[in-house]
């Protein structure tokens, strides 16, 4: 149940920032698709880390480039 209870977080924060998560929107490139700057990338994570009081590994942010790959992280 902590699972979806988490799941739910997420979405709630993606949703704040204009992203939805349905479809082949999870896959997209935040700079390329999403047209996101690295600043506001920066920010989401935080504050999904902040939501979930989990933090991810820094090396393992540099590689991020969808919301799927952040979402995987966060529920590992």
């Amino acid at each position: 149940m902590k699972n979806y209870t988490d799941l739910r977080k997420i979405s709630k924060v993606f949703q704040q920032y204009g992203i939805e998560l349905t479809g082949k929107r999870k896959y997209a490139s935040f700079e390329r698709d999403l047209r996101m700057d690295r600043v506001f990338v920066s920010g989401l994570i935080f504050e999904l880390e902040y939501e979930l009081r989990k933090q991810i590994a820094d090396d393992k942010v540099e590689g991020v480039h969808a919301p799927a790959q952040i979402i995987e992280l966060l529920m590992s």
